[in-house]
């Protein structure tokens, strides 16, 4: 009878082991719903080579929980409505992760829908990694427990971006042209506020909107920043509407500098190289010419495509992941979930990253980079155009936290 109690006890304990660990080699998909066709389809099939990239490429340290990342591609044509039919298709087949990046006019409902499909539905959890969408309401009065934002919010680049222009004494009139939706009145209202504090002097001659990837034509636009005689541009225009509106520039002759969150995504670096001495600064979480294990995947993906790896959040996102998991000791959404809350990680700069607790907002540092011609010490040639974006100054995790105001509900409080 002793025998068979202690070797019953001995069986449980291998079964817990083996539970414990049995995410290791399980496939764990990803259902990345994100618009691939369309205006803004070029960036979308970039990012969607980018998180396969990274999924493949993973070594064990970055991937502690052993599973197999696969990438689900679903085309939401950019459309919000075609994203939430998208979500209710994952759930359907029995996908517990979905990512999405590309405009928070789409974040917004889809984070929304994921809180309410796994208030309703028990056992079909599902967690929201977005990687791009930038609107400081997902994270603040509209934060949400299964949303994880793993790019820094426009609050975040502002203070960054900001606090950097203070210094630069040839900024006085400034023209911002944004997108008409809920990120670039957020630009606009953040860029405001944040040049207040740091630039009294600074005078805002035009705040122009765009609808978002229906504008074919930027010179009308072009003609009204030069009347105004800005001598600055900030905008946080991505994709199709950035491309278009340096070609404009470039056409008018028009060489001011432009300040600007996302000047290295897809077409534009072609189109700012042809303006040849255009001066553009860029505030991201990081620059063409990183190193490490950053610098060995964007040559290996160089090497692949041909193209740019430029979302280093996917990389993030992927690391912060598998972290979780084996923290978890699981792939369940549930337990994952509450292992990212408060994670620290190595990120993609080198240094520990946080997933802030209280509102899901990845907490990193930020860069200002500038466009210029490839040298010895900043050799990535962005596009293959001959330029790059390089390093012009690193600002620490607390120089771009800001505060938030989300009062998280949790599940089951």
């Amino acid at each position: 009878m002793r025998f068979a109690i202690q070797f019953v006890a001995a069986c449980a304990i291998v079964a817990c082991a083996g539970g414990a660990y049995a995410q290791k080699g399980q496939t764990v998909k990803i259902a990345m719903i994100e618009g691939l066709s369309g205006p803004m389809g070029n960036v979308g099939s970039n990012q969607l080579k980018s998180w396969q990239y990274v999924a493949e490429h993973l070594n064990a340290a970055e991937n502690p929980a052993g599973v197999k990342f696969e990438i689900v591609p679903m085309d939401s044509k950019s459309s919000p409505q075609e994203a939430l039919n998208l979500l209710k298709s994952a759930v359907d087949q029995g996908i517990h992760y979905v990512t999405q990046g590309n405009g928070s006019n789409v974040a917004l409902p889809l984070a929304d829908a994921v809180g309410k499909n796994n208030e309703r539905n028990p056992g079909k959890e599902v967690i929201y990694i977005n990687y791009a969408a930038v609107d400081p309401a997902s994270t603040n009065e509209k934060c949400n427990y299964w949303h994880f934002r793993f790019d820094a919010d426009t609050t975040m680049k502002m203070a960054a971006l900001t606090s950097f222009m203070k210094d630069q004494k040839d900024i006085h009139k400034v023209y911002m042209v944004n997108q008409n939706y809920s990120h670039g009145h957020q630009v606009s209202k953040y860029f405001k506020e944040g040049i207040e504090r740091n630039r009294p002097d600074v005078k805002i001659v035009g705040d122009d909107f765009v609808a978002l990837g229906q504008v074919k034509d930027f010179a009308p636009y072009v003609a009204k920043i030069k009347a105004s005689g800005a001598d600055t541009l900030v905008t946080g225009n991505w994709g199709q509407d950035f491309t278009l509106l340096v070609k404009a520039m470039n056409d008018a002759g028009l060489h001011i500098p432009i300040y600007a969150y996302y000047a290295g995504v897809s077409g534009t670096p072609t189109a700012l190289a042809q303006g040849k001495d255009q001066q553009v600064y860029q505030i991201a979480y990081g620059h063409s010419n990183m190193t490490g294990r950053l610098g060995e995947l964007e040559k290996g993906f160089k090497a692949k495509y041909n193209d740019d790896l430029y979302t280093y959040s996917v990389y993030n996102a992927m690391v912060a992941l598998s972290d979780a998991m084996a923290k978890a000791k699981s792939t369940d959404p549930v337990k994952v979930a509450a292992a990212l809350e408060g994670l620290r990680f190595k990120g993609f700069n080198g240094e520990d990253a946080q997933m802030r607790s209280t509102d899901h907002q990845l907490q990193m540092g930020m860069w200002i980079s500038k466009w210029q011609k490839v040298d010895a010490k900043n050799s990535y040639s962005v596009e293959n155009t001959g330029y790059t974006f390089a390093p012009v100054k690193y600002l620490e995790p607390f120089v771009a936290s800001t505060p938030t105001t989300c009062q998280m509900k949790r599940p089951g409080k």
